[in-house]
């Protein structure tokens, strides 16, 4: 629970490890059916996440995390995020980035029953948003 009703707890939590864990003042996330603003004392709420930034303010300085959806919840002043991959600007590797965008794009122009489009337009998905969010947000 967040140190104080001024702001909530905010737990990032891959299969790898726990990834952040801090009390924030905002926190702007995409759901699959749309961008939720959860502030302090936010009412409980379960949503399916997006590929895409998340983004929290603390103590007036905004921070962004790319997560590769998941889902989260909101519950006693604190938000948990359990999503398969979370990264921040400055851990990108945008090099790698780039390399499995052309991958998923060579995948999604061979036409043959033997690609999985659905994983395919996926993993194109999550590396345009990383290398966006390294252009967008900074290193």
């Amino acid at each position: 629970m967040a140190e104080t009703e001024k702001t909530i707890r905010l737990e990032v939590i891959t299969p790898d490890a726990s990834v952040l864990h801090k009390d924030v003042d905002f926190i702007l996330v995409r759901a699959l059916d749309g961008d939720l603003g959860i502030m302090p004392n936010h009412a409980p709420l379960i949503a399916s996440l997006d590929i895409w930034p998340l983004f929290y303010d603390e103590q007036g300085q905004r921070s962004c995390i790319t997560v590769t959806s998941g889902f989260l919840e909101v519950s006693n002043n604190t938000v948990t995020i359990i999503t398969p991959a979370a990264e921040t600007p400055e851990n990108i590797d945008v090099e790698r980035a780039e390399a499995a965008k052309e991958r998923a794009e060579k995948r999604l122009h061979v036409k043959s029953q033997d690609i999985d489009v659905h994983r395919a337009e996926l993993a194109l998905q999550r590396a345009l948003r990383r290398i966006e969010t390294v252009e967008k947000y900074g290193r």
